[in-house]
């Protein structure tokens, strides 16, 4: 998985009726966009480090500009 500042991390609930988590991407902390991410879950406004698993996807944004 691969991201960048500005997007958009998706995670899906694991059991039926469990929400679906957003969070912005602040910081890329791994290589070339690789993880960890300092995401800002837009639930509850907590930032932290995010190590995504296999229910996460990544929404690309395009960069501002182009």
């Amino acid at each position: 998985m691969l991201a960048a500042v500005g997007d958009k991390i998706v995670v899906r609930g694991h059991h039926t009726g469990q929400p679906v988590r957003e969070a912005v991407i602040l910081t890329v902390e791994g290589e070339s966009g690789a993880p960890p991410y300092r995401v800002r879950w837009s639930d509850d406004g907590h930032e932290g480090f995010f190590f995504p698993g296999s229910d996460a996807v990544v929404e690309h944004h395009p960069a501002e500009g182009s």
